[in-house]
């Protein structure tokens, strides 16, 4: 087949960080390295650098929403967006959330005819409960939001997990697990780095450090790490606890933790765009603490496990896939007082911590390189039964209602394009006939000129006629009056 050249959509992307963007920036990053090419296409945010990323990043319009929801909602119904996407040339579209970004690519598939991948990261259902209310709405949000996973041609979800979540909002097609990967290489970094990311933090040495990354939200299992860590202050055990990361409920959490009375042992760290300085973190922490059943894929454990940190998640979590307790992580219920018990046994023995952290990184790491490896094999095997005909007829009543509006909006840009074009050719021809009056203006100028130059040329040679015959006339008078003196001079 042609060279790859992939098309990756998701509503979120640097600056906003979290593990979806973060899987769509190494996707872009090894198919353009290794695989052929790609763009991303995404919402604007208005303070974004694109400069740095071998491939090109897309933005279209969008609105605020940070406040409410974290995340900038983009409107896609742009008919110069998709003019510029259709001129790119795509044999494949991937999705990365199945909300805009999923419609924008059914709708830029009806253009181009190529067929849609979708990858579910998400617990959607969580996400739906936490914005409505009303449980019909939520039942009605959940069947569009199923409907827009299976209108595409293929769905992938990062963990078994996940596509149980997938099965439990009522989805009832196939999909491929093709779990992320890790842009961490194995090893640690250098103690000087270790030591400038601490820098300014409480983090006395031999005291057990335990460390979160990742967006400040409830849904992450927070209240179960403070509950806990509450319960070992109290018994008079010193530790220490550095949450990393940002989001539109951090500050309710540090509130909660300033209630608890645990401000000195636990201490709050803004979102870390360097890679670099967050493997640093890992590097420093003893234990990484994520008891979250939100997250499909728990990418923040394999980061942890390249740097051979240990973690402690929820049994029979997403997150925990893979896992064996005591093996290579730890595993607690879904409360504070498992976690604390956890945390009770593990600060008494260290070697143990070391050597769970290095099985994890043997076993649970996974590079991008890898992982984006398996999905463009995966891209080439789609994009064959795509032209074979092998995925089902979109007919569904949202399938219908997409390609209205993908009309609607070739429509409107084919109008807007015709109009710009009768534009274009009225500049076009006020600019030739505005050109044609110059050069009339111009050649009226020079004849003018000509004209006066030669009245002036005709004047002057008149002139010197005018001179020459009257010093003519001069002369002859002269000679007469001199004849006539002498005559008189005779007759005298």
């Amino acid at each position: 087949m042609d060279k790859l050249n992939v098309c990756l959509m998701n509503d979120s992307f640097p600056p906003l960080i979290d593990g979806v963007a973060n899987a769509v920036v190494n996707y872009g990053e090894f198919i353009t390295r290794e695989h052929g090419s790609a763009a991303v296409v995404t919402p604007y945010y208005p303070d974004a650098d694109d400069t740095a990323y071998p491939f090109p990043v897309v933005r279209y319009p969008s609105l605020d929403l940070t406040k409410a929801v974290g995340y900038r909602a983009g409107m896609p119904l742009s008919p110069e967006l998709m003019r510029r996407l259709e001129g790119m040339q795509f044999n494949i579209i991937h999705s990365h959330c199945p909300i805009v970004s999923a419609l924008l690519a059914r709708g830029l598939r009806e253009q181009i005819r190529v067929p849609v991948v979708l990858t579910y990261h998400t617990k959607f259902d969580i996400d739906i409960a936490n914005a409505l209310r009303s449980e019909l709405l939520r039942e009605e949000a959940a069947r569009l939001l199923v409907q827009n996973i299976a209108a595409c041609d293929e769905v992938w979800t990062v963990s078994a997990g996940a596509g149980e979540n997938l099965r439990k909002l009522g989805y009832e097609g196939d999909y491929l697990v093709m779990p992320n990967g890790v842009d961490f290489p194995r090893g640690r970094v250098s103690q000087e780095l270790i030591d400038r990311v601490a820098e300014g933090f409480d983090l006395p040495a031999g005291v057990p450090v335990f460390l979160f990354v990742g967006r400040m939200m409830w849904y992450k299992g927070l209240r179960i790490i403070l509950d806990a860590l509450k319960a070992l202050w109290d018994e008079g055990r010193d530790f220490r606890m550095v949450f990393v990361g940002g989001g539109v409920e951090k500050d309710e959490i540090v509130a909660y933790c300033r209630s608890l009375g645990l401000e000195g042992p636990v201490q709050f760290a803004d979102a870390v765009r360097d890679r670099e300085l967050v493997r640093a973190w890992y590097c420093r922490a003893d234990l990484f603490l994520f008891p979250s059943t939100f997250d499909t894929n728990g990418l923040v454990v394999r980061e942890a496990a390249a740097c051979a940190l240990p973690s402690v998640l929820v049994e029979g979590s997403c997150a925990a896939e893979g896992v064996e307790d005591g093996n290579t992580g730890f595993l607690i219920q879904e409360n504070a007082e498992s976690l604390a018990a956890k945390l009770r046994q593990l600060c008494r023995r260290p070697e143990v911590l070391r050597q769970v952290g290095e099985r994890a990184q043997r076993e649970l790491y996974i590079s991008w390189q890898e992982a984006v490896g398996r999905a463009c094999d995966r891209y080439e095997t789609v994009i064959e039964n795509f032209r074979l005909g092998l995925y089902p007829e979109h007919d569904r009543p949202t399938d219908s209602l997409v390609r209205s509006l993908a009309r609607t909006v070739d429509v409107l840009g084919r109008g807007r394009e015709r109009r710009q074009e009768a534009l274009r050719e009225m500049e076009t021809g006020y600019q030739e006939l505005r050109a044609e009056l110059e050069e009339e203006r111009q050649r009226a100028k020079d004849r003018t000129r000509q004209v006066l130059n030669e009245l002036e040329t005709g004047a002057g040679e008149l002139k010197e006629e005018l001179k020459e015959e009257l010093d003519e006339e001069r002369r002859r008078l002269k000679e007469r009056l001199e004849d006539v003196a002498q005559r008189v001079d005779k007759f005298l």
